[in-house]
C-alpha cells in the first residue's frame, strides 16, 4: 500500500470562528481520532490536494508537531460552489485492529466476448475490502480472460487472500452485453 507524508500543525481553539481564519490561511482543520484522544489540528490545503483528488488508496503518515502517526482519510466535507476542502477525519490506524476501505479494481486481460463485438460494461469501479492494514492492496485485480457476450464477474468470484470484501456477494462487477452493432448483424444472419 502506498503511503503519504503530510505534517500537520495543532489547533490552540476549535470552533468556527477558528476553523474559517484556517481556511482563510489556507489551511485545513483536521481531526484524528481512533487512538487513544482525538487530536485536533491544521494541514496545509495544497499539501492535502493531491492526497484527497487521487483514485489510489493511501495510507498516510502524518506528523502533528512531532508526533507520529498512520491514519487514512475517513470523510470528507466540501464547500458545496467552490469545491474547497472544508474538513478532514483521519483514522488512526492500529496494526492489531482490521479496517474497512474502498479500493480501485483494475481489469486485466482481453475478453473474446468483446473481440467478438460484445460491450464491457462495468459497474463497479472500487470495492470494500476489511482487513489488517500490513493486507490492504492498491488495488484488486479483476480477470475479464475468457469472458463471453452475455457473461459476467460477481462480487462473489473474486477471492484475495488475507481480507474480506463486504460488498454483496451478488453485486455484479462487470459484464460483456451485445452492442447494437452486433444484436443487428445476428438479426441480418438470421432473416438471410
Amino acid at each position: 500500500m502506498k503511503s503519504f507524508a503530510i505534517s500537520g500543525s495543532l489547533r490552540e481553539n476549535v470552533g468556527k470562528r477558528d476553523a474559517k481564519e484556517l481556511r482563510y490561511q489556507g489551511l485545513v482543520p483536521a481531526v484524528l481520532y481512533g487512538g487513544a484522544t482525538q487530536t485536533h489540528f491544521s494541514v496545509s490545503a495544497a499539501e492535502i490536494k493531491s492526497v484527497i483528488f487521487t483514485h489510489e488508496v493511501q495510507f498516510i503518515d502524518l506528523d502533528i508537531a512531532g508526533t507520529k502517526a498512520q491514519a487514512i482519510i475517513k470523510d470528507l466535507q466540501f464547500h458545496p460552489l467552490t469545491g474547497e476542502t472544508l474538513h478532514i477525519d483521519f483514522l488512526q490506524l492500529d496494526e492489531a485492529k482490521p479496517v474497512t476501505i474502498e479500493i480501485p479494481i483494475r481489469l486485466t486481460g482481453t475478453s473474446p466476448g468483446v473481440k467478438m463485438g460484445g460491450k464491457l460494461v462495468q459497474k463497479l469501479r472500487k470495492l470494500r475490502i476489511k482487513a489488517l492494514p500490513k493486507d490492504h492492496l492498491d488495488t484488486i485485480e479483476v480477470s475479464i480472460e475468457g469472458l463471453e457476450v452475455g457473461k459476467s464477474v460477481r462480487v462473489r468470484d473474486i477471492q484475495v487472500e488475507n481480507l474480506t470484501i463486504t460488498n454483496t456477494p451478488e453485486d455484479t462487477i462487470l459484464s460483456i452485453t451485445t452492442s447494437r452493432a452486433l444484436r443487428q448483424a445476428e438479426q441480418e444472419a438470421r432473416g438471410k
